[in-house]
């Protein structure tokens, strides 16, 4: 019974990823980038260039994520919702409320996954323009997060799992404080999330929540950006604070290697190939690309202002790099990491997706 229950959801899968990769292979191959002040715009990946900005008032987008089929774009309003928006019209076809100040979203058989913090008594990060700002007001400052007014009277924050089919919020889940990143495991039976503020790593049992167990990482290294290595044997984290990223064994989830980096890592993705690490070092304006077997240093590249996120092309030639005071995404030549362009009017770009799925800091190819 229990062999032929698995081969029956492995011909599910199988079903579900050949209708997705149909749908995709009919569309032309375009990006998606989160403007907290514009909206959501759309890039023509084959001339690279902005092709239309789906305007969203003021709600202010943040994470996103595509449905496996690609169909609907899902992402974080500071209204405090997840919109769906169709992606054949540009329209906004489902809201669900999820809480206050949601940030970041993944989709995982069926289900989104979208961190939120309740805890929070202000709005979420503000779209300012320059000049010096709190730090609860948006990118983080050397030696603090990018929301310090949270602390450990405060409550957790918490990830709302969300029903794809009916687009309800099943359950929230609690979580650290301040979660950022989402990662799942290689068969799927585990989530893990990054809680920067408590300097912890929660992994979780998917679909239902449950928590397994707790990882504490150094005092004040507050962790970001999470994704699990191309072989499923490790999990790479990227530490804000201390200029670093530490590589857990995925079986064991003890550290097994602490690499230092630029200043304020956060976005983290292996390339398409598997031979490199991508590491987005906000503070220092820098890309940073490291060796994915031995984690050794391999190259800088001087990139622009506040750049979180980043996704491979497709074709995996170009990589995509969000940098939202710099209100533009970077254009590197991946062969090389050489940046051969800008593509402007993305005011605070903050996430970026593709599709078809790419690699990336915030989705992996499926």
């Amino acid at each position: 019974m229990h062999r032929t229950t698995k081969s029956a959801h492995a011909a599910l899968f199988a079903v579900t990823a050949f209708a997705a990769a149909t749908a995709y292979a009919s569309a032309a191959p375009i990006a998606y980038v989160t403007s907290e002040t514009n909206g959501v715009g759309i890039i023509d990946l084959g001339n690279m260039s902005l092709e239309k900005t789906i305007s969203l008032g003021k709600d202010g987008p943040r994470g996103l994520s595509l449905t496996a089929d690609g169909k609907r774009l899902l992402v974080a309003a500071k209204t405090g919702e997840l919109i769906a928006i169709d992606t054949s019209t540009g329209k906004v076809v489902d809201r669900v409320k999820i809480g206050k100040n949601p940030e970041f979203v993944r989709v995982h058989r069926g289900y989104a996954y979208v961190t939120y913090e309740p805890g929070e008594s202000g709005p979420p990060p503000e779209a300012l323009q320059g000049g010096a700002k709190p730090a609860q007001q948006g990118e983080k400052q050397a030696g603090k997060g990018h929301d310090d007014d949270d602390d450990a009277n405060s409550p957790p924050a918490e990830i709302a799992i969300v029903d794809l089919k009916t687009m309800k919020v099943l359950r929230s889940v609690k979580s650290g404080h301040e979660t950022e990143g989402v990662e799942f495991s290689p068969d799927g039976h585990e989530m893990l999330v990054t809680n920067e503020g408590d300097d912890t790593v929660s992994v979780y049992q998917t679909g239902t929540g449950k928590l397994l167990r707790t990882l504490k990482l150094d005092a004040g290294s507050r962790p970001r950006g999470i994704k699990v290595s191309p072989d499923g044997k490790q999990y790479v984290v990227t530490l804000e604070n201390t200029g670093k990223f530490v590589v857990l064994d995925a079986a064991s989830f003890k550290p097994v290697k602490t690499v230092d980096t630029k200043l304020g890592p956060y976005g983290v993705a292996f390339d398409p190939t598997g031979k490199h690490l991508i590491v987005a070092a906000a503070r220092d304006k820098t890309l940073q690309v490291f060796d994915a077997k031995t984690y050794a240093h391999v190259a800088d590249v001087p990139v622009g202002q506040r750049c979180w996120h980043f996704s491979f092309t497709p074709d995996g030639s170009k990589l995509l790099l969000a940098c939202g005071r710099s209100n533009a995404v970077y254009v590197l030549d991946a062969s090389n990491y050489q940046t051969v362009g800008q593509i402007g009017n993305l005011p605070l770009a903050w996430g970026i997706v593709t599709s078809p799925p790419s690699s990336g800091s915030i989705e992996s190819a499926r």
